[in-house]
């Protein structure tokens, strides 16, 4: 897989990585031809920050790559602070493709 940055070659991580990046930044209903495909996490940009919001978030990431990213099974997330307008995600993780346990730290930009 080609990296969406700059056109180079990925390793299997980091086709993971742009992967999860991309399921969790693609609203649930912009795409035409796969209208379920993305997350909710971009409809909980600009509310205010509270308990209710922090499990809604939680919720979203879990939901979203359960359903679309079948090389990752969850088995914690760590929601980390909002840095110049990029949400820090990581997931601890069993790597299915690898037959591992990982951490994989995911930035996912909230404009």
């Amino acid at each position: 897989m080609i990296s969406r940055h700059d056109g180079q070659v990925m390793s299997h991580i980091d086709q993971i990585r742009q992967s999860i990046t991309d399921i969790l930044t693609t609203p649930v209903g912009s795409r035409v031809m796969r209208r379920d495909y993305g997350s909710l996490l971009p409809e909980l940009i600009d509310r205010p920050i509270d308990d209710v919001l922090i499990l809604q978030a939680y919720s979203a990431i879990y939901t979203a790559l359960l359903r679309w990213e079948n090389r990752v099974i969850i088995e914690a997330i760590s929601i980390g602070q909002v840095k110049q307008g990029i949400l820090e995600v990581r997931l601890y993780a069993h790597l299915a493709e690898f037959g591992v346990d990982g951490v994989l730290d995911v930035g996912v930009a909230l404009s």
